[in-house]
């Protein structure tokens, strides 16, 4: 089934495109889109056109930071309908909480959750677009937006604690500075912003809570897309928890908000099981982790659920038809 996302995805495209002196008629049209589709904010074009023009534009202009460049111009309103709700609650938590109930009308390629470790939460963000590690540009983008959302609420000088991203570091790291500060992790387990606790309880001044009531109303009338399936969700949900050892049946049931024995059944009703989304995904982490040369087997099987590496070694034959140091080799 076909990802689809709002085209306010490529917001600033033509922008940054011009900018850099770019024809974007024949990108457009590689990726099989066009003007027209993408002037609209609220039409919904396939998830994979989009990471392909990012890919493919970001070449053309010789700019590895092509999408950071698009985000720097983003502001809440992009978020479309959610975009009231989100900017109107109390505090800096409860709207990222808000963000991840409804981002099925921001995002729908994008699962998104809240990890506590303390004095440090991480925002972790997975973009569900099939196969091995997330492109480049569509990742960085996603990140930039969500740091400009973070700073529309916390002040234009606040930093993260720590962005962390899964692909290698691009060779010039001047914009990434400047869009993200000085504290970076690439090449790691997944991505993710960390953030003080404490900064999340800080009140919004800019709250409204007549105005957060009269968008939640709007918003919750609006349908959940058809195309979303259930094994989709709880595959996302499974690739974000998978890294932190928490990815049960109840776990992933709780983050859904759904009773463990519906979410079973209505897993039974689209012919799966748990069982095999979640092996589907282990599938997709366990060659995106070999491809990644910091992580050890050890680590790799811890961070995949294994209780040995033995056990992923076996798991691995098993699916692949070879061992995952030859798997490693190869791609190297």
């Amino acid at each position: 089934m076909t990802m689809l996302v709002r085209a306010a995805t490529l917001t600033n495209y033509q922008a940054v495109a011009r900018a850099h002196r770019l024809n974007t008629a024949p990108l457009l049209r590689e990726a099989g889109l066009s003007r027209a589709l993408i002037d609209n904010p609220d039409q919904l074009i396939p998830a994979t056109a989009v990471v392909a023009l990012l890919e493919a534009t970001a070449r053309a202009a010789a700019c590895p930071s092509f999408a950071l460049k698009m985000a720097e111009g983003r502001n809440v309103a992009d978020f479309g309908p959610v975009s009231l709700l989100i900017a109107h609650q109390p505090t800096l938590r409860e709207s990222l909480e808000t963000l991840i109930n409804y981002r099925h009308l921001v995002n729908r390629s994008l699962s998104m959750r809240l990890e506590d470790h303390g004095e440090i939460t991480v925002l972790r963000e997975e973009l569900a677009i099939g196969g091995g590690a997330p492109p480049r540009q569509a990742s960085e983008l996603a990140l930039a937006v969500l740091l400009g959302f973070l700073r529309s609420i916390l002040g234009d000088d606040w930093m993260p604690e720590l962005v962390s991203f899964v692909h290698h570091a691009p060779a010039d790291l001047a914009d990434h500075r400047r869009v993200f500060g000085p504290a970076m992790d690439f090449c790691s387990a997944a991505s993710g912003i960390a953030v003080r606790t404490s900064d999340l309880d800080r009140p919004n001044r800019q709250a409204n809570a007549a105005l957060a009531l009269h968008a939640r109303q709007f918003v919750e009338a609006q349908a959940r897309p058809e195309s979303a399936t259930l094994a989709g969700e709880v595959r996302q949900a499974i690739i974000l928890l998978l890294p932190s050892g928490q990815a049960s049946l109840a776990t992933v049931a709780q983050t859904l908000g759904q009773n463990l024995r519906t979410l079973q059944r209505r897993l039974a009703e689209e012919d799966t099981a748990f069982v095999e989304v979640l092996n589907d995904a282990r599938r997709e982490l366990a060659l995106r982790y070999l491809d990644n040369p910091r992580f050890k087997m050890l680590h790799i099987a811890e961070m995949l659920g294994f209780a040995t590496p033995a056990s992923f070694t076996r798991w691995f034959v098993a699916q692949f038809g070879k061992s995952p140091t030859h798997q490693r080799l190869a791609g190297s």
